[in-house]
Parts: structure tokens; sequence; C-alpha cells
């Protein structure tokens, strides 16, 4: 079977390299463009193209995949299916209608939960105890498709968003290369999504990483878990951005030991290896930090060279 790939950032790469490993016929790349990136603002190649090139397989990076000259190259390219992962583009109804097999979709949930540009990070922010990956067959609408083949993948207690990335991207291919067969085979028996059911797993946005304290210690521990890597959980010290990368939820005796209570945001106190903080309800240990301008580390050895004191305010601007 031809396939015409379309991806963009690591996960998709992952798709396609399992793909390629698998023996799949991938005759075309399809990415973003390369984009200016860094300090130096060198041109960096998205990770499917750098993917691409590795497999030797060529590259298609349109500005717009609807344009009618992009279309065409597509058309030339006489696909019995086209595979997304992450593409970063919404395809139009002459590009669904292309190939013979259409177009699928892999994506990163279990629909119909989670439709949208974000669904790893919004599974670990509110909490779920499980996900898993959806091929989808595609249709107009935003991950509306019928569902062709699910697989679960449980969410570990100090699941990151970084963490669930990795696995969903090792997930993705499998079940993509174990659908492939059978989608060409007819085999595989769509299944309606349930719009009723649906949630929305909205685009990740710096601010989103600013931490509110009145919120619960429960919830801004999934907040600094589900925004690692990117964004970041972040409050401010002393007019200075600090960065949260580890958080728990301290238990009563830390509590107690720190003299709970009082105003959300407030530090309620220090010991060896945290930073208590008061949150709307509960207390937040703060275990891994960054000030900033200063690497990552353990908040044992940040407290060796920051003065921090119990009652010293974390707010949302500087």
């Amino acid at each position: 079977m031809k396939i015409v790939f379309m991806g963009t950032p690591d996960l998709a790469a992952e798709v396609l390299n399992t793909m390629m490993e698998k023996g799949c016929e991938v005759t075309l790349a399809v990415t973003q463009p390369d984009r200016p990136k860094g300090r130096g603002r060198g041109v960096i190649k998205t990770p499917v193209h750098e993917c691409a090139d590795r497999w030797g397989i060529p590259v298609f990076a349109p500005d717009k995949v609807k344009r009618p000259e992009a279309v065409e190259r597509l058309r030339r390219e006489s696909p019995d299916l086209i595979v997304v992962a992450a593409f970063g583009q919404i395809l139009s109804k002459e590009i669904l209608d292309l190939p013979p097999y259409g177009c699928v979709n892999v994506h990163a949930s279990l629909l119909p939960k989670y439709r949208g540009a974000a669904p790893i990070q919004w599974a670990v922010i509110n909490g779920e105890e499980k996900s898993g990956v959806t091929i989808m067959q595609m249709d107009e609408g935003l991950d509306t498709g019928d569902i062709l083949l699910q697989e679960e993948i449980p969410l570990e207690p100090g699941e990151t968003g970084e963490s669930l990335y990795k696995k969903m991207a090792a997930l993705g291919g499998e079940l993509l290369v174990k659908a492939l067969p059978m989608i060409e085979a007819g085999s595989l028996v769509p299944i309606k999504q349930d719009g009723a059911a649906s949630t929305y797993a909205s685009m990740l946005k710096k601010e989103m990483g600013n931490i509110d304290w009145t919120m619960s210690a429960v919830q801004i521990e999934r907040l600094v878990r589900g925004l690692n890597s990117w964004p970041g959980a972040f409050t401010y010290l002393g007019g200075k951005m600090l960065k949260i990368w580890g958080a728990a939820v301290a238990d009563a005796a830390a509590q107690g030991l720190c003299g709970a209570g009082g105003e959300a945001g407030r530090i309620a106190g220090t010991d060896k290896d945290a930073v208590y903080v008061t949150c709307g309800e509960g207390v937040l240990a703060l275990t891994e930090v960054q000030y900033e301008g200063k690497k990552r580390m353990s908040t044992r050895n940040f407290l060796l060279g920051a003065r921090v004191e119990p009652g010293q305010k974390l707010t949302r601007e500087r």
C-alpha cells in the first residue's frame, strides 16, 4: 500500500520511524516548513523532516497544504492512503477524498475524549487514570471521524506530559502498523464517535504555566506534571521567575510540621528537601525548581544558595 505521511513533531517522527522499520511503503513525507529557531535564528528541520531524511523519503513542506499547488503535488503522488500524526494543518475535503482508503489519523487520546491539539498534557492535568491512542478515519471535523482502532495506556502516579508523550509516540507507531493491513483488507468496523461524550484539549500556551495558588495543591501538582517539559509551571519569588519542575501534595505530617494555613501562595515552611507553599486547599511541597537564569536543580540544592523564609509570598507577577 502506497502511503503519504503527514506529521511534524517528535511523536509523528516516532510513528514514521516505526512504519519504516516495519517495511511500510512511504513515498512522501509532508511536514511543516523549516523555521528559524534559537538565538542564532538558524533554520531547523522538523523532527519528521529529519526522520524522512534518514530513510531517504522525499519531503514536501508547504506553507498551506490546502493550496491548489499543494493538492496537485499530493495528487501526483497517487497514494493509496494518507496517514496523519500531529501535522498541524487542517486537511481540505479535496485531500481527504484523494486516496482510495482515505486519510487516517494517529490521535493521542481515547476519542471522543480530548479532541484537539494537546490531549496528552490535558490527560495529566485533569488527573486521568488512563489514556491511549486512537486510529481514526478522518473527516472534515476536528478529530470527529470514525474510530478504527484504540488501545489504552495507564497513567502512572508520577506521570508527566513528557513521559506520557514518549509512551504515546511508541504506542502510536505500533498501533498504526497493526491497523494498516486491516485497513487494506477492509476488516476494521468503523465506530461512530459519541459527540455528547467529547471533550476538548486546547493548545498549550506559556501563560497556562503561571501558577494560581488559590487552586488546590492537588490541581497544582497535576499542572506541574502536565506542563513538564513545555511550557512548564512557574511562579515569582522576590521578583524573579521560579520554574517548578517537581512538586508533591504535602501529607498531614508535613503540613503540621510547617504550620500549614494562611494565605494562598505564602511559604509555610521549609525542610532540607522541600519548600512548602499554602494553596487554596492543602499544601504543596516544591521538590525541584529552577531560578531565572539558573540551572534546574533539586530543592535541597536550591536552598543551599537561596534565601527562602516562611511568610514570603509567591506571586503571579514580578
